[in-house]
């Protein structure tokens, strides 16, 4: 058997992981202007966990969960989505407790798992940031997390990405606008694609996203969630409405746009762009002031988002956004002869206690590939080390561009490289 990653998979190598982490650390700082504040949950969770909250019917539970009975027959699946894992940290942790500052702020990055058809952007274990704002039922919170993912992509360089926003109301509304939903598919069952067929049965708002021709022609003329918003649902959006106005971010109301998951109530939203010619949605989320008391918490406001960091990272690179590197080098040390394998060693470690960014030779090279290495890692300085240094004391720091020379002692560079090194750097 060929030994190689599972299916779904993916290795994140040198020179990718960098934009990983050029991308989850200006999420960290932005979230941190916020205030929001990152959570850590483990990778598995129990199997009720997430059927108790997402929903039995859902795709992700009745088709797509990892799951398994451990050693100790516990039914354990590993985490589909972020959301749930949280909302059970929060109540478990009774992080709800008066003395704890509201509203609750979490940011969570990390893999997730659904067992589906491998396609770009959409892997078999995949990452996800996400928020979650627990505690207010204020429509500024919305808002502000809206915002939030807005600001981030902003800042990302990321451009052409709508907000389409739309409300399921109150969990009222939200029954009535289905049992209509059901009224007005029913007839049309037999025209329906097989998927929407079974989810006409156990989830027919999803019929609403399907993404067969056939189905989309149907739900056309399908009754909108927008006309059977009570009072209160109303309220919640006028001022959600007025507040995006305020603050001048542009949006479309999009009543066909749903949630696979079924603990989700008023707000909900998406960020969507066009990637070769097809919508590709980045982020998505919205208000679920139910869920925690489903983890037998008290009744707590909800609002979050999750955005999957492959089609980020897709986007970043169809939009051709320039993504960090690897910090410059500062220094490359070319050795000459074992005898002084030591004393190079001691040295780069002196430069990198310094704050320098160091690298050496470590294959005995001749002397011309080594100087070829210091160009390709575009070393700004050079250093030379030979058994007639090492015997001196006294080395040549040369400007890897001016070619521009000092000779120092070793002594002086383990004192303060930082100071010698800036003044042949600008010479």
């Amino acid at each position: 058997m060929k030994l190689q990653k599972p299916k779904g998979t993916q290795d994140i190598l040198p020179g990718e992981s960098r934009k990983w982490q050029f991308v989850e650390a200006r999420a960290r700082e932005i979230f941190g202007r916020y205030r929001f504040e990152e959570i850590r949950t483990p990778h598995f969770e129990h199997y009720e966990v997430i059927s108790r909250s997402v929903g039995d019917t859902t795709d992700i539970v009745s088709k797509e969960m990892y799951d398994f009975y451990d050693k100790g027959d516990r039914h354990i699946t590993l985490r589909p989505e972020g959301t749930a894992p949280v909302v059970r940290s929060y109540v478990e942790n009774k992080l709800f407790a008066p003395e704890v500052q509201k509203p609750v702020k979490l940011f969570y990055m990390g893999s997730m798992f659904r067992y589906e058809r491998p396609q770009a952007g959409r892997l078999r274990e995949f990452h996800q940031i996400g928020v979650e704002a627990f505690g207010s039922s204020n429509p500024a919170t919305d808002i502000e997390v809206i915002a939030m993912a807005a600001d981030f992509f902003r800042e990302l360089g990321l451009t052409g990405i709508r907000l389409h926003l739309n409300s399921l109301g109150t969990p009222q509304v939200r029954a009535t606008y289905r049992q209509a939903l059901i009224d007005y598919l029913l007839p049309h069952k037999e025209s329906l694609s097989a998927d929407s067929q079974r989810r006409l049965e156990e989830n027919p708002l999803r019929v609403l996203d399907s993404k067969e021709k056939a189905d989309q022609a149907l739900v056309e003329g399908a009754p909108s969630i927008l006309d059977y918003l009570d009072e209160e649902s109303q309220a919640h959006l006028d001022q959600v409405r007025g507040l995006l106005d305020a603050l001048g971010i542009d949006y479309v109301m999009d009543p066909r746009m749903v949630r696979g998951l079924d603990y989700y109530n008023h707000t909900i939203f998406e960020f969507i762009t066009e990637v070769k010619g097809a919508d590709l949605t980045v982020c998505a989320g919205g208000r679920y002031d139910g869920l925690v008391t489903y983890f037998g918490g008290p009744e707590t406001a909800a609002f979050g988002f999750g955005l999957g960091v492959e089609r980020l990272l897709l986007l970043l690179e169809a939009q051709g956004v320039e993504l960090p590197g690897l910090p410059a080098l500062d220094v490359y040390v070319a050795t000459l002869g074992a005898e002084v394998n030591q004393a190079a060693t001691l040295l780069v470690q002196s430069l990198r206690r310094q704050g320098l960014t160091v690298e050496r030779e470590y294959l005995n090279r001749k002397l011309k590939a080594q100087f070829k290495a210091a160009d390709q890692f575009a070393a700004k300085a050079l250093i030379t080390l030979g058994e007639s240094e090492l015997a001196s004391g006294q080395v040549v720091v040369k400007n890897n561009q001016t070619r521009e020379q000092l000779e120092v002692s070793l002594a002086e560079l383990e004192a303060d490289a930082v100071s010698l090194l800036a003044s042949i750097l600008e010479s």
